[in-house]
């Protein structure tokens, strides 16, 4: 395992780290990505909170203790 640093904090080899920057890119420019990054910026984001596209099609604005705490909900491996 390649040594952790900033830009290659899961300690990916190089190899793999080109890769999986080259399929998040792809993944952020679909055009489904792209309209809901406009829609966000539309909305506004606000540093107490993050903005969720739900499947139904709405957005719910949930806080960033809750989100980003998915270590308490075991949704972490």
């Amino acid at each position: 395992m390649a040594r952790k640093q900033p830009g290659n904090s899961q300690g990916l080899s190089p190899a793999a780290l080109r890769a999986k920057r080259a399929r998040d890119k792809a993944a952020a420019m679909t055009t489904k990505r792209k309209k809901r990054k406009a829609e966000n910026q539309r909305i506004g984001q606000r540093s107490d909170s993050d903005l969720h596209h739900t499947p139904g099609g709405s957005i719910t604005r949930t806080t960033t203790a809750y989100n980003r705490a998915t270590h308490t909900r075991g949704e972490v491996g």
